[in-house]
């Protein structure tokens, strides 16, 4: 399974960050695994954002529900992050991950004017 991720590098406060991660070796909505966002900020630990299931049912943080969408593209096999209202603080890689432990390379964004 390899997973991809895709998106803007640069991101100015107060807009909306908008992630894709392409997968291939699994269809992600028959595999029961779960999809999920993960992101680093510099200097920091991991922080699980959100992920979906099979059944197209997105599950978020508590900390980061009120910004975030996690959705599903079946025809293009991809996934999708939108978290709204960005500042600096949600500066970081962001990787989509499989449930079963196969990660995405990662994608620096930056929130800056």
């Amino acid at each position: 399974v390899q997973l991809q991720e895709s998106g803007p590098g640069l991101v100015k406060p107060s807009q909306t960050l908008s992630l894709s991660c392409t997968v291939s070796g699994a269809a992600i909505a028959s595999n029961l695994y779960y999809w999920n966002w993960i992101r680093q900020p510099p200097g920091k630990g991991l922080e699980w954002m959100g992920a979906i299931d099979y059944s197209d049912s997105p599950y978020y943080s508590p900390s980061l529900k009120s910004r975030a969408s996690i959705a599903r593209d079946t025809s293009k096999n991809q996934f999708t992050l939108q978290l709204n209202s960005v500042t600096p603080e949600d500066t970081a890689v962001y990787y989509c991950v499989q449930g079963a432990g196969f990660w995405g390379q990662g994608t620096q964004v930056t929130v800056s004017s």
